[in-house]
């Protein structure tokens, strides 16, 4: 038998499933979506285009660090991604797959390469908080999910179950809390932290979440790293366009392939002469956010100060409450390192967050 006529037997059984709606390779190439809904008309074009060959293609950034742009990425960046992953993670032809991820952003339309590229079976559904309240009864080898949606499954018997019965799961698109992160830590499959980008179109590191201490996030393969004098990362990599991309986030090296993720430069807080980064801070009050404050979201910002330049403020979600702000502030000054503990606190009723999780810091504070 050819290698053709195996091409042509594989390409029949059912490759995406859009909802409910179960596509063949060639139905999809031929672009023959006349049993689809048009929520899902986008995805199925894209998948067309790409089975048809098209060469280049327009992502959308997140728009969480500045206004939304669009990014023009050749296919074989896109191709090269898909390979890292599958490489990191031994993935086989046949492994089935869920999209669960807004399929006009990058980390939607990599899970539709991946599912064509690695010869997948992968189940496209809408993006919702929890996505498996339809799914309890079925496995996957191979989910990628925004913190949010991780949060809302485990509050739900059937989401947690969901969970427990996924081999492999990325969680990208927002830092995790160290709450949620010692929740994923009793989940029976492997679960990773993902870092990366629109220009990387997708990521190019992966962190253990189950791995005790700070997050080591390792580069897949192919990827070189090295940072520039204040700190921040650059990287060259293939799914990068094979050019040294340089990158806003302050890391510190462990070795050429692997490092912490400190926060971003342009979130630096100036107190006194002290650089502070908010999102590593973030993740040390966690547990005091937990106890007074549970539940509200969170994050942590400089704010002019006469004598310091900048002081450090923690900007928390919801309704006023000054009697618990005094408690916490208290506290937390015996429990972080010197110079960590937040000044003062702020309340804002409504958070602004984009699509995939992440808090819209500028936007909320213009609130």
């Amino acid at each position: 038998m050819t290698g053709d006529n195996l091409f042509i037997l594989y390409s029949k059984r059912p490759m995406i499933t859009f909802g409910t709606s179960a596509f063949t390779r060639i139905q999809i190439k031929d672009g023959d979506k006349k049993q689809l809904s048009q929520f899902y008309e986008d995805a199925f074009d894209f998948c067309s285009e790409w089975l048809n060959g098209k060469g280049e293609f327009f992502l959308q950034t997140s728009g969480s660090t500045g206004s939304p742009k669009n990014v023009l990425v050749s296919r074989n960046q896109l191709v090269e991604s898909a390979k890292a992953t599958k490489l990191f993670f031994g993935f086989k032809e046949g492994c089935k797959m869920l999209c669960c991820l807004d399929t006009n952003k990058i980390a939607g339309k990599m899970m539709l390469v991946r599912a064509m590229e690695w010869e997948g079976d992968l189940r496209v559904i809408p993006p919702e908080s929890n996505p498996f309240k339809d799914l309890i009864n079925e496995f996957f080898d191979f989910v990628a999910l925004v913190p949010l949606q991780v949060e809302k499954s485990l509050t739900s018997p059937n989401g947690k179950k969901a969970l427990e019965q996924i081999h492999n799961i990325i969680i990208g698109g927002a830092p995790i809390s160290s709450q949620l992160r010692g929740k994923v830590n009793y989940l029976p499959g492997r679960v990773f932290q993902t870092y990366g980008m629109t220009e990387t179109v997708s990521h190019i590191a992966l962190a253990n979440l189950k791995d005790n201490g700070a997050l080591l996030y390792q580069a897949l393969p192919g990827v070189a790293l090295k940072v520039d004098k204040q700190n921040k990362l650059l990287i060259h990599a293939p799914m990068g366009g094979n050019f040294w991309l340089q990158t806003n986030d302050v890391v510190s090296l462990q070795s050429e392939d692997t490092f912490l993720w400190k926060g971003r430069a342009d979130h630096v807080v100036n107190s006194g002469g002290v650089k502070l980064h908010p999102e590593e801070i973030a993740l040390e009050i966690g547990e005091l956010m937990s106890l007074y404050f549970p539940g509200r979201l969170f994050f942590l910002t400089g704010t002019d100060d006469k004598s310091l330049g900048q002081s450090l403020t923690l900007v928390v979600q919801g309704v006023k409450m000054l009697d618990k702000a005094d408690l916490f502030l208290e506290k937390a000054k015996t429990v972080l390192p010197k110079f960590h503990s937040p000044k003062q606190i702020l309340f804002i009723p409504e958070f602004k967050v984009t699509i995939s999780g992440k808090i819209d810091q500028l936007r909320t504070l213009a609130k």
